[in-house]
């Protein structure tokens, strides 16, 4: 139904939606194969958008956007009580192609044995979104010297660490991506290129080589559960025969280490609002 109520949102890019805000029912086909009915689904209805969040190239000609954070409007907090609190989804390989499909699941996933679990963290002065702790960092099996502290949020809520689906690129806090990106530039051994276009900091010439070999990037999260991520989701082809780590700096005090969705390519994710935990695995991603 239409409404005289207003709404404008900022993303943290600086993107901007604005429109009326609604409410509608909306149904939901189960896994059962039966429908559910969502009475009173609050949205958005955006007349004037701009930014790369919600319009542009980056968008790739999608209709809108499915908040899925811990606010109290968001899609999953408006279906979290039907459905346990929980989804999960899995973000598939965007440089296949044909691209294999991604897809959410509200509810309890599939039963996955080799699943890893870790806490998601509470920050009372930022509550919408997810954040993880980080116990070490590894480049090729060697344990970085990164204090554990610069992955945290201190008393004001500064800092931190999150996993974000919206955003595309991973940023770390600056005095850990100085270590990791030294790191990356020792054991490197292709020729590198210095080019401010590309937009990275470690790039790399891979003419002639068929299988790059590239150093392997390792998380110990909290609760000792291991996120090794395959080098597609860190290292991404900036042009022709050219290959960057794409990986970014967050220099402000004032901003938080980022998880971007090219980070969690091919795996499961399950969040757990229900017990405040994070489930990941490598071994979910076959389509429901």
């Amino acid at each position: 139904m239409h409404s005289t109520c207003r709404y404008q949102y900022s993303y943290a890019d600086g993107s901007r939606s604005s429109g009326f805000f609604s409410k509608e029912t909306t149904t939901l086909q189960t896994s059962s194969g039966k429908n559910t009915k969502l009475k009173n689904l609050a949205f958005g209805c955006g007349f004037n958008i701009s930014g790369n969040s919600v319009s542009g190239a980056s968008f790739n000609g999608a209709h809108g956007v499915m908040g899925l954070g811990q606010g109290p409007i968001s899609f999953s907090t408006q279906v979290g009580k039907k459905f346990g609190n929980k989804f999960s989804y899995c973000l598939m390989d965007y440089t296949i192609s044909p691209p294999p499909t991604s897809y959410l699941i509200l509810g309890k996933a599939n039963t996955i044995k080799k699943m890893n679990f870790t806490p998601l963290l509470a920050n009372p002065l930022s509550p919408t979104f997810y954040y993880i702790g980080i116990q070490s960092v590894e480049v090729n099996g060697k344990k970085l010297d990164i204090d554990p502290s610069i992955w945290e949020f201190d008393d004001e809520g500064n800092g931190g660490t999150i996993m974000d689906s919206g955003t595309t690129l991973t940023f770390l806090a600056e005095p850990a991506y100085e270590e990791i990106l030294n790191a990356f530039d020792d054991e490197i051994k292709y020729p590198k290129i210095f080019d401010p276009a590309l937009g990275f900091d470690l790039c790399i010439n891979v003419t002639g080589v068929e299988k790059p070999s590239l150093p392997l990037l390792s998380f110990r999260f909290v609760g000792n559960s291991l996120f090794s991520p395959p080098v597609t989701n860190y290292f991404i082809d900036a042009a022709d025969d050219i290959m960057c780590l794409a990986l970014q700096s967050v220099t402000s005090p004032l901003g938080f280490s980022v998880f971007g969705n090219l980070m969690q390519q091919g795996y499961l994710f399950e969040f757990d609002r229900e017990v405040s935990k994070l489930g990941f695995s490598r071994h979910g991603c076959a389509h429901p």
